[in-house]
């Protein structure tokens, strides 16, 4: 059979045309051409990639920024190259379109993102930060970067996509500009992805704005369940919900028993605190009874205050002065009490027996 040139690419399909009978198979060769992208296909690059069908021609030193994977991956094939002696026809991997370095897994529009990160001016870094900010650029930045490792890119992007969708969830007049950016189920992947916990809570209370009025219940529940993670907010509200079947209602409302119940036991059992070497005797008993009503009044405050004093958002003098030695332990204390909690949120919604 001959071969065709390589910069040509076959996909094969079967279907029937009019005048042959349905019994019999027609192969059809569909030429895929990839194509230059019109921006990122730089002349003096040395590097070319394949991603779906469009060819990206750029610096390789743009790619090991960051300690990326792409660093990783250049280093080895450096040494596979110095170390094999046999040539290859189409050149090595990477330096020209007929043998360009494939990426799977990735659309054209992600690693055009990435590139966009790598190559940008402060100004468009700048724009990235407001309302007028691509958020599809953005969501896809933020995804690539993640799977390719560019650490100190990922976080920049990550923080942009947070600010930006918490801006517009506090403040319902200030809307953003991309009309096409990612959806809410998008968003939420993404977070629990990337383990953004400021991004996942933006993307939540928006999630509880919708269910509150009714809507996208079962969607809603659907990805609880998919990511496995629950919200309380979420499944209180899908308890009543009649479409979904009755195993998953029931287990909705055990869940939701269940964590009614631990809200109750919250207020009398005070996370074990570890006491300093100076406080012993009769401090170390003032200092247990300040901690069991800081504690109680805590919860009594509501969720957001504790999250603000374990993040030190708020002032402690006057809340601690009971525990003059044990301060930090207090508070390592709570921290370690709500990162328990949200952890095992998913563990209180199983099926009952």
């Amino acid at each position: 059979m001959a071969h065709l040139p390589s910069e040509v690419y076959l996909t094969t399909s079967f279907m029937h045309s009019g005048d042959v009978s349905p019994t019999t198979p027609k192969l059809q060769l569909q030429l895929s051409i990839p194509h230059h992208d019109p921006t990122y296909y730089i002349p003096d690059g040395n590097t070319v990639l394949l991603v779906e069908n469009t060819l990206f021609r750029v610096h390789r030193s743009i790619l090991t920024k960051d300690k990326s994977t792409f660093d990783s991956m250049f280093s080895l094939d450096s040494d596979l190259r110095s170390s094999s002696s046999t040539s290859v026809t189409a050149g090595p991997e990477g330096e020209s379109d007929d043998n360009p370095i494939r990426l799977q897994g990735d659309t054209a529009q992600e690693f055009r993102a990435l590139l966009w990160a790598l190559y940008a001016l402060p100004p468009e870094l700048t724009l990235a930060l407001t309302p007028k900010a691509n958020t599809s650029q953005l969501f896809n930045l933020a995804r690539i970067t993640h799977k390719y490792e560019f650490r100190s890119i990922e976080a920049w992007a990550l923080s942009a996509l947070t600010t930006i969708y918490t801006r517009t969830t506090h403040s319902p007049s200030v809307q953003v500009d991309d009309v096409e950016g990612p959806s809410l189920v998008q968003l939420t992947e993404l977070a629990s992805l990337c383990e953004q916990r400021d991004l996942l809570d933006a993307a939540t209370l928006r999630w509880k704005r919708l269910l509150a009025s009714g809507k996208d219940i079962a969607l809603a529940v659907g990805v609880a369940e998919r990511l496995n993670f629950a919200h309380p907010a979420w499944f209180r509200l899908s308890c009543h919900d009649a479409s979904r079947p009755r195993t998953q209602r029931i287990r909705l409302l055990s869940g939701h028993y269940a964590l009614g119940r631990l809200w109750e036991r919250l207020p009398s059992e005070p996370p074990v605190i570890s006491h300093s070497p100076r406080c012993t005797g009769g401090a170390q008993a003032r200092c247990n009874q300040a901690w069991a009503a800081l504690w109680r009044s805590t919860l009594d405050m509501g969720q957001s205050v504790t999250k603000a004093l374990v993040e030190r958002e708020i002032p402690t003098q006057g809340m601690l002065d009971g525990m003059p030695w044990c301060k930090d332990n207090v508070l390592s204390a709570v921290a370690g009490k709500v990162k328990e909690v949200q952890e095992s949120l998913a563990d209180y919604f199983t099926d009952v027996a």
